[in-house]
């Protein structure tokens, strides 16, 4: 199986709660077509680089996932379908790290 870092933007008037069950809802259909799941991020609402659907910003995620090709194409069809989610992008890379990535370590950096 291949190795895959998905992030998705979802809407900003949405609770961070509501963003929350959806990758859940996103974990638990990944699952149960064979994928793992390793990590999941929330990134936080985060102002983007241009307006996307009229939107100046978006709650951002990220998930690690170890699964088949089919389960990413289901996956990505599913989210243009879905109302919530302005972005997504889905990247195949060779090794998933089970650090911090660099957007929550800089986070965590300014809070110190």
């Amino acid at each position: 199986m291949a190795l895959y870092e998905h992030v998705v933007i979802t809407r900003p008037d949405i609770s961070p709660a509501q963003v929350e069950s959806f990758i859940e809802e996103m974990t638990t259909f990944l699952k149960e077509k064979g994928a793992t799941v390793g990590k999941t991020e929330y990134w936080g609402l985060r102002s983007l680089a241009y307006p996307i659907k009229k939107q100046r910003k978006g709650h951002y995620s990220l998930i690690n996932i170890d699964g088949p090709a089919d389960a990413i194409h289901e996956l990505e069809r599913r989210q243009r379908i879905a109302e919530d989610v302005m972005r997504y992008m889905t990247v195949r890379v060779e090794t998933l790290s089970d650090e911090p990535s660099p957007v929550l370590s800089r986070k965590e950096r300014r809070r110190d």
